[in-house]
């Protein structure tokens, strides 16, 4: 890896490592580690136990940050919309705004798998780089990066109130206004097997709220929740 590609990603970060060995570590997988670092003790293989130790620093982190984006939200709320940031998914799509898939350093294996494109091989990634950070700088260093990383999933309550879980926030709306649980009805599918479409229905008391298609049946249902919320639940009376 060139000190110009490690420059990068530092700029990209916002932050110089004083220790670029814990940089390093943090950036290696377990199955490079398995396959190249034997030699090393358990600690220092790979990145699994920087991510255990990222992981904390992120809900601490983002909890602060909740608390202070949304001062009128109650314990629950800020849960849901903490769970919805740290997350494989939104930690993956993080990870990927700063390239960090071109910098994780894979096994034969993963490597010839793709493995550095893979969710969970990303937000790991993400978690021990986060944790590297802290061990390196100290929590004053951390808590910038991560809202610098972090920065565009804050930028509008909007914004943010759109991660939480559809289907869970509906129901949570419906159940408030008008005591009833809405239902999810497959419309159609189409397409192969391999890339089917499904479309699906939101009810509630058997009236149509909105629809929407997915890749999933699960997607689609997510989906038309999202778009209830957004448009056909202001017009039920």
């Amino acid at each position: 890896m060139s000190e110009k590609k490690i420059s990068q990603l530092l700029e990209r970060l916002g932050y110089e490592f004083g220790d670029r060995r814990v940089l390093l570590q943090s950036l290696t997988h377990t199955s490079y580690g398995y396959e190249y670092l034997q030699d090393e003790t358990v600690a220092m293989r790979d990145n699994e136990r920087l991510e255990f130790l990222g992981d904390a620093i992120l809900d601490l982190v983002v909890s602060d940050i909740l608390l202070e984006a949304f001062p009128n939200a109650n314990e629950g709320q800020l849960s849901k919309m903490r769970a919805a940031v740290v997350n494989e998914r939104t930690l993956a799509g993080v990870a990927k705004s700063v390239g960090l898939q071109d910098f994780v350093r894979l096994g034969k294996g993963e490597a010839a798998s793709k493995g550095n494109e893979k969710p969970s091989i990303l937000s790991s990634t993400l978690e021990a780089l986060i944790a590297a950070v802290y061990l390196d700088g100290g929590f004053n260093a951390v808590y910038p990066v991560v809202r610098h990383l972090f920065a565009p999933l804050f930028i509008e309550e909007r914004d943010l109130m759109a991660f939480y879980d559809h289907k869970t926030q509906l129901q949570e709306m419906v159940q408030a206004r008008w005591k009833v649980t809405p239902s999810y009805h497959l419309l159609r599918t189409e397409g192969p097997d391999h890339a089917k479409t499904f479309e699906v229905e939101v009810r509630i008391s058997g009236k149509r709220l909105a629809t929407a298609t997915g890749n999933s049946k699960k997607e689609a249902e997510q989906n038309a929740a999202k778009n209830a919320i957004q448009t056909a639940i202001q017009t039920i009376g």
